[in-house]
C-alpha cells in the first residue's frame, strides 16, 4: 500500500498497489503491520457498510467523541463519492480545515480518517456503496455531528445535496 498524506494533519490517501496477472489482480487493503509502522491506529473492531440509492445523498458530518472516538477507514467498493475529512482536534494544526478525495469502486483508494475528525461523503452517483473499517464500537450515546454546510467551515461540495438525513441537515452551528 501507498500511503499519501494530505493537507490535514494525520489524515492519509491510502492506494492499494495490485499485483497483476492473467487473473487479473490482487491487493491488500489493510496491513496492521503497514499501518502500526507508519504511527496510524491498527487496531480494528468493527466494518459496516453504507448503501445509497441516489447520487446527491449527503452523510455527514459524523465523529464520536470519548470515550468511544474512533478512527476510520473509508472505501468506496460500488459507485463514486466526494468524501470529506474535517479536523476538529483542538490541538491540530490544522484545526477546522477540511479535504476532499474523490473515492470510487475503480480508483480502490480509500481515506485514513483519525480520532478528532468529522467525516462525511456525498455520492457522485446512484447506488453508491462504501465500506467503513473502524477502530471502535458504534455508541449512539458518543455520536457527534457538525453541520454540512456550516459557514464556519465553509466545506465546498462538488454538487448539489439532493437527499440528506433530517439529523445531518439540522446540527447547529458550530462553536
Amino acid at each position: 500500500m501507498k500511503f499519501f498524506s494530505t493537507n490535514i494533519f494525520g489524515v492519509f490517501e491510502v492506494q492499494p498497489e495490485p499485483m497483476q496477472d492473467e487473473r487479473g489482480f490482487f491487493a491488500r487493503t489493510w496491513c496492521q503491520k503497514e499501518f502500526s509502522a507508519k504511527g496510524l491506529a491498527s487496531e480494528l473492531v468493527q466494518c459496516s457498510i453504507s448503501y445509497n440509492t441516489k447520487k446527491g445523498t449527503l452523510r455527514g458530518m459524523h465523529y464520536q467523541v470519548t470515550p468511544f472516538e474512533e478512527t476510520k477507514l473509508v472505501r468506496c467498493t460500488r459507485g463514486a463519492i466526494c468524501d470529506v475529512v474535517l479536523d476538529l482536534r483542538l490541538s491540530s494544526p490544522t484545526y477546522r480545515q477540511w479535504i476532499a478525495a474523490v473515492l470510487t469502486a475503480e480508483n480502490r483508494n480509500m481515506i485514513y480518517v483519525p480520532k478528532g475528525c468529522a467525516h462525511g461523503f456525498l455520492t457522485l452517483q446512484d447506488d453508491t456503496e462504501v465500506f467503513y473499517q473502524m477502530s471502535e464500537v458504534f455508541d449512539t450515546a458518543s455520536v457527534r455531528g457538525v453541520r454540512w454546510n456550516d459557514p464556519g467551515f465553509g466545506i465546498s461540495w462538488p454538487d448539489k445535496v439532493e437527499v440528506i438525513s433530517e439529523r445531518d441537515r439540522t446540527y447547529p452551528d458550530f462553536q
